[in-house]
């Protein structure tokens, strides 16, 4: 029991590093509208909200448990099932960057607005460097 309360502690705090500066260090490097820009620093406090516990600060995640952000050839290719990921939740098994992850990722409950900007903020944070915004509407589009 005791081990197990101190990888969450471990992983809890991995997870709590200062995204925000991160998605300024990103923003320096690609030029981005200041519309995009407030996307993204909203998607950082969100992300640092709701994701980071999982995926970690680094959006490097756990490998065979929670499956990476950065450099996520998934979430390249699948920008749509993506976003339906964060919008209602995922089940089942996905391959990313050759590894299988079958974990249940819970609805978070978030606003189109807040799924974009969480997207906005994946994509653009890291390695990770997609010009193309998501938005409030692309997200509102996305069916179950």
């Amino acid at each position: 029991m005791n081990k197990v309360l101190w990888t969450f502690l471990l992983v809890i705090n991995l997870g709590c590093k200062d995204t925000k500066q991160q998605a300024d260090q990103k923003l320096t490097r690609t030029p981005r509208s200041p519309e995009f820009k407030e996307s993204i620093d909203r998607g950082a406090g969100l992300y640092n909200n709701f994701c980071a516990s999982c995926h970690l600060s680094g959006g490097e995640g756990i490998k065979g448990v929670f499956p990476p952000l950065n450099q996520s050839d998934w979430l390249a290719n699948k920008q749509k099932e993506a976003i339906r990921a964060i919008k209602f939740g995922l089940r089942g098994p996905i391959k990313v960057n050759g590894e299988k992850y079958d974990n249940l990722m819970p609805a978070l409950g978030l606003s189109d607005r807040e799924v974009a900007d969480v997207m906005n903020y994946i994509n653009n944070s890291w390695e990770n460097n997609n010009e193309d915004q998501v938005t409030e509407e692309e997200v509102a589009a996305i069916e179950k």
